[in-house]
């Protein structure tokens, strides 16, 4: 069976025991469109393993990851003709997308069981230096929930724009990240009424987040390395097998006895599987040569990856 990688396959979760109330916020993701709805698994994954490296107590672990699948809730209420737009949105049509923070934040504060888990929605697009929305907060008005989310959001966002098959090239995804962790000099409205510029030195991400992200994705990668090597010792084994059919074809093709040829002719029937032939056997060992050699390569640079992601500086 050919090897596939999913980046958040929801084992890869390390959730908590969630009870009734808990499952009823998650239900509220099936109302989503597909792509949102993996989208918001994907950013709830990613933030509760931020959680777990950024040394957070179990309890806003757990608060934080609820907030992180319901962030993008309030794209129940956006025209799919903006949310499923594959150009670029217009001014007029990115403004109202942009209200899916509101209109989310809203959604979770009429529902007494979603209400807690308000500030998933309503903060995960602010930015540090007051560049972000619905409201342009600054760092000290952000919650540390949105801080995290918003990192886990725009990765992951990426991620899925760029289709990424493997965690090859993904080094380009964080540095991107890291530039949004540089100061810009923005100066929200509020602030530049006030003369207060002391938010100029932020960037739009909280620099020891995105750090700590460098640590979930090389756990990724080490983990797609653990798959690709399991998947690597399958082939090896099975072109271990057409090695020995060789052997054995060779040996019957040179033997000068007809019961020798038979001997060998047997030998390799033992050792065909499933659909092999005599035939074709040799077309289905090159595909396992070929398929090693792919998977070797992908192994090398998954290796490179992370040398690459450990010379990265926020």
């Amino acid at each position: 069976m050919p090897f596939k990688f999913d980046f958040y396959d929801k084992t890869s979760l390390k959730s908590y025991n969630l009870d009734k109330t808990m499952r009823y916020q998650l239900n509220m993701l099936d109302n989503l469109d597909v792509f949102t709805r993996k989208h918001s698994e994907n950013v709830a994954s990613l933030t509760c393993r931020l959680c777990e490296y950024l040394h957070c107590n179990k309890g806003f672990t757990e608060y934080c990851t609820i907030c992180a699948y319901l962030h993008d809730i309030g794209k129940l209420f956006i025209p799919s003709s903006i949310l499923q737009k594959p150009s670029k949105l217009t001014d007029e049509e990115y403004e109202v997308m942009k209200t899916h923070t509101t209109l989310g934040y809203k959604m979770c504060m009429n529902d007494e069981k979603l209400r807690p888990y308000a500030a998933g929605p309503l903060y995960h697009h602010e930015a540090l230096d007051g560049s972000g929305y619905p409201k342009g907060l600054t760092k000290k008005d952000i919650p540390y929930e949105g801080q995290i989310i918003r990192v886990a959001d725009e990765y992951d966002a990426i991620v899925s724009k760029r289709q990424y098959k493997s965690h090859v090239g993904i080094t380009d995804t964080l540095k991107i990240l890291i530039e949004n962790t540089k100061p810009t000099g923005y100066v929200n409205k509020a602030e530049a009424l006030n003369e207060v510029a002391q938010n100029t030195h932020l960037g739009k991400n909280n620099p020891i987040i995105v750090k700590t992200l460098f640590k979930v994705v090389i756990d990724d990668i080490e983990y797609e390395i653990y798959c690709t090597q399991s998947y690597l010792d399958d082939l090896k084994e099975e072109i271990k097998r057409f090695k020995e059919i060789e052997k054995y074809r060779v040996k019957m093709e040179n033997a000068k006895k007809e019961k020798d040829k038979n001997y060998y002719l047997e030998g390799i029937k033992i050792l065909l599987k499933d659909d092999e032939t005599l035939e074709n056997y040799q077309n289905v060992y090159q595909e396992y040569k070929t398929a090693y050699e792919t998977r070797k390569k992908i192994m090398d640079n998954l290796y490179a990856e992370i040398k690459n992601i450990k010379k990265l500086r926020v």
